[in-house]
C-alpha cells in the first residue's frame, strides 16, 4: 500500500537545531510517522523530548553549540546516536543562525558563526552520518535551505552566502551517494514565524510587504513543512535526490 511507503516505522533519525520551531516541528512529525529521535541542540530541548515520548517513540538529547564545535565533536555525536538508539537512518540539518548588518559593516566574527553553524556543521555531520548510511546501504539527509539559496536578501550577507552553499553541497553529496543508497535533498522554507524572522515581523512595514508577495498571504508555520520532511525521509522518496523543495507559499512564484 502506497500509505506503507511513508512510514518510517523502525528507523532512527537525529534532528539538529530540534528546541523549538521548524526543529521541533520535524522531530515531531518524524515521530509520528515512526522514528525514534536524538535531538542535538546547544539549548534545553526537553519540551520536544515530551513530545516525542507522547507518540511512543524513543527519544535521546544530545548537547552541542555548533558555532564551536569540532568536527570530531560532530562525529561523536553521530556515534552517540548509533549507540544509544542502534542505527542511524535519517539526518536533518536543521540548525541554523542568522545575524544582519550591512555589508560594508559586517563583522568578521558574525560571518564565522554563521558559516561554522549553516555550512560547516552541515558538512561535518553530513559526513559522519554518510560513512554510517553509506556502509549500511541505506539513508536520508534531509538540509534546511531558504528562500536565500535563490535570492541575495537584504543586510544578510553571511546567511545568503551560507545558504547558497547548503543547495550546492545538497547536490555534491547527492551525486556522491545515490548509488549506495543515501539521497541527500534539502528544503527551502519560505517566510516562516520563526524566532530567526522575529525581527522582520516586528517591522511592519517590511512584515506587510513580504506577506502581500506571498501567494498564500500568510506566513507559514513549522506545521507546514512537517510533510515534505516525512516524503523525503521515507521510503516514498527513494528515487528523489540533489533537490531542493520550495515550501514557500508560492514566494518563488510570485
Amino acid at each position: 500500500m502506497i500509505l506503507d511507503t511513508f512510514r518510517l516505522d523502525g528507523r532512527v533519525a537525529l534532528v539538529t537545531g530540534s528546541s523549538r520551531g521548524l526543529g521541533q516541528g520535524a522531530a515531531v512529525a518524524l515521530a509520528e510517522a515512526g522514528a525514534d529521535i536524538a535531538l542535538l541542540d546547544r539549548g534545553d530541548a526537553s519540551e520536544t523530548a515530551e513530545l516525542i515520548r507522547a507518540t511512543g517513540r524513543r527519544v535521546h538529547p544530545i548537547s552541542r553549540d555548533l558555532v564551536d564545535a569540532a568536527p570530531e565533536d560532530l562525529a561523536s555525536a553521530v556515534d552517540e546516536v548509533v549507540a544509544e538508539l542502534g542505527g542511524l537512518d535519517i539526518l536533518v540539518n536543521n540548525a541554523g543562525t542568522i545575524r544582519r548588518a550591512p555589508a560594508l559593516e559586517f563583522a568578521a566574527q558574525d560571518w564565522n558563526d554563521v558559516l561554522s553553524v549553516n555550512l560547516d556543521a552541515v558538512f561535518h555531520l553530513s559526513q559522519a552520518a554518510g560513512r554510517h548510511m553509506v556502509a549500511s546501504g541505506h539513508g536520508r539527509i534531509i538540509n534546511v535551505a531558504s528562500m536565500l539559496s535563490f535570492q541575495g536578501g537584504i543586510l544578510v550577507p553571511a546567511y545568503t552566502a551560507s545558504k547558497h552553499a547548503v543547495a550546492g553541497l545538497t547536490k555534491a553529496l547527492a551525486n556522491e551517494w545515490a548509488a549506495s543508497g543515501v539521497t541527500v535533498n534539502a528544503i527551502a522554507p519560505g517566510y516562516m514565524a520563526t524566532d530567526n524572522t522575529a525581527a522582520l515581523r516586528a517591522d511592519e512595514a517590511r512584515e506587510a510587504s513580504i506577506v502581500a508577495r506571498i501567494p498564500a498571504a500568510r506566513w507559514g508555520t513549522p506545521a507546514d513543512l512537517q510533510g515534505a520532511f516525512v516524503f523525503l525521509a521515507s521510503d516514498a522518496a527513494a528515487y528523489v535526490t540533489g533537490a531542493v523543495v520550495p515550501v514557500d507559499g508560492g514566494w518563488l512564484v510570485r
